[in-house]
């Protein structure tokens, strides 16, 4: 039993990370970037929609990505297997991509839908290499637990 839960969550675990981790690649080269073209007068419009739909793009993969990196966790549980090390610095990875989505894009979304800023949009940019970074990694870390 403890082996094809393994077996399932680590397919489930890697399924959304490597969604996300294309879909924050998508983000970083091609949305936000497109996102100084809207125009001024639009873009409070813009943003607010981009919110709401972003949110069910990216809201439950990140859900299952959390519980399922978590559950990976459990079941290696605190080991110097190289499995155990790989789980532990992914789920560090979540932590920080978490992190710098509740207390840095979060907010920069916030301002940007009061009107456009394009300093703070050139912020959300350049923070969310950090994100980029963190997902590519996991994914990598996810791949080499196969």
């Amino acid at each position: 039993m403890h082996g094809l839960d393994l077996d399932w969550v680590l397919k489930l675990h890697l399924a959304t990370t490597i969604y996300m981790t294309g879909v924050i690649w998508f983000v970083q080269i091609v949305h936000y970037p497109l996102m100084a073209l809207v125009g001024a007068d639009n873009f409070s419009v813009y943003e607010e929609s981009h919110r709401r739909r972003t949110f069910w793009v990216v809201g439950p993969a990140m859900l299952v990505e959390a519980i399922s990196g978590a559950w990976l966790v459990r079941l290696y549980g605190i080991d110097t297997s190289i499995g155990a090390v790989l789980v532990w610095l992914g789920m560090l990875l979540i932590f920080v991509n978490l992190l710098v989505t509740a207390c840095v894009s979060v907010p920069a979304h916030g301002r940007l839908a009061q009107g456009y800023h394009p300093d703070v949009l050139r912020w959300l940019v350049l923070t969310n290499w950090i994100r980029t970074t963190a997902w590519t990694l996991r994914s990598l870390l996810v791949l080499a637990l196969l």
